[in-house]
């Protein structure tokens, strides 16, 4: 069972569900330590005092302020864990709200909350229940590690989930970032959307969703590990320029399909079903129009990547740059 991080209360209202909280997840990726490269010989990280210049041990290390530059404030851990706030010692629940409300880019670490013992029993099914019934979820306060945090409570199979939340101004304004305007046509549009159709499951299962680096690391230990060669890394996919957009949305599409096991001819149905304006992708560069800003040499690029394009098909994820 994994350790217990903090012990505590959720409180809502006059309920209080005694709980203590564990970590939900694991972490399997492989962890390097720093070796001096001539003797192998380990590198750590030790810790000098700048006064004294000697080091010193974690039980002389405490927190402090650094008020001015001559002038530090000493914070002990007892006080950090006596703050005078209701959420030091419980979890508590401001509002509850559906949960497309909430930005996910707010969400962060997810923690199971256990109940704590027999008298946190059916206060926890109680508030897990009303959860799962109202389909929303509870927006807390709660103070670890000396600072007031915001998090959320959901529902996930038998278990009362808690995620950490950002606050609003932790949440960076991404206008400065965004391209300049540009126009979408309503066919490229229609296009994504095949695309997407394409690309939907029901789940998050299969060798898509396997942590391959890790795998790949792993390979490497174990063949240095008995003195065998290294693994071969596979060749990179040829990508071709991008010219058209439509076009590679809908060889995406057919990519798609085809790894699914449908056939041509169903991807190129799905795909006019959509745009029933184009025609096939082998009669598309005579039919579709050339935008009045295009040079001729642009036209003449499309034709010839057009006519490679069975032997060089672009990655799917091409279109974001075209």
């Amino acid at each position: 069972m994994p350790r217990t991080i903090w012990s505590g209360a959720i409180s809502f209202g006059l309920v209080t569900v005694p709980i203590n909280v564990v970590s939900a997840t694991e972490d399997h990726s492989i962890h390097f330590h720093q070796y001096h490269l001539e003797d192998m010989g380990r590198i750590r990280t030790r810790k000098v005092c700048e006064i004294e210049d000697r080091e010193v041990a974690q039980a002389e290390i405490g927190k402090g302020y650094e008020l001015t530059k001559t002038q530090v404030i000493p914070i002990t851990d007892e006080e950090l864990r006596d703050l005078p706030l209701p959420t030091a010692k419980a979890i508590e629940i401001e509002a509850f709200v559906p949960l497309e409300s909430v930005d996910p880019i707010r969400i962060a670490e997810g923690y199971y909350l256990q109940p704590d013992g027999q008298v946190a029993a059916k206060p926890y099914k109680l508030l897990r229940q009303a959860l799962e019934r109202s389909s929303k979820v509870a927006v807390a306060k709660y103070a670890w590690s000396g600072r007031e945090r915001l998090g959320l409570l959901r529902v996930r199979e038998d278990a009362i989930v808690l995620h950490a939340m950002r606050w609003p101004d932790e949440i960076r304004d991404p206008a400065e970032l965004l391209p300049p305007p540009v126009e979408v046509s309503e066919g490229e549009i229609e296009g994504a959307l095949a695309l997407m159709e394409s690309m939907t499951r029901e789940d998050l299962e299969g060798e898509e969703f396997r942590d391959s680096y890790t795998e790949a690391v792993a390979k490497i230990i174990e063949s240095k590990r008995e003195d065998k060669p290294l693994p071969e890394a596979p060749e990179p996919k040829e990508q071709g320029q991008v010219l058209d957009l439509m076009a590679a949305l809908q060889e995406s599409v057919r990519k798609a399909q085809a790894s699914r096991g449908e056939t041509a001819d169903t991807a190129d149905a799905d795909v006019h079903d959509l745009e029933p304006k184009k025609k096939t992708a082998a009669k598309k560069t005579t039919t579709k129009k050339t935008p009045a800003k295009k040079t001729a040499a642009t036209g003449q690029a499309k034709k010839a990547s057009a006519a490679k394009k069975t032997a060089k098909k672009p990655a799917a994820r091409r279109p974001r740059s075209a």
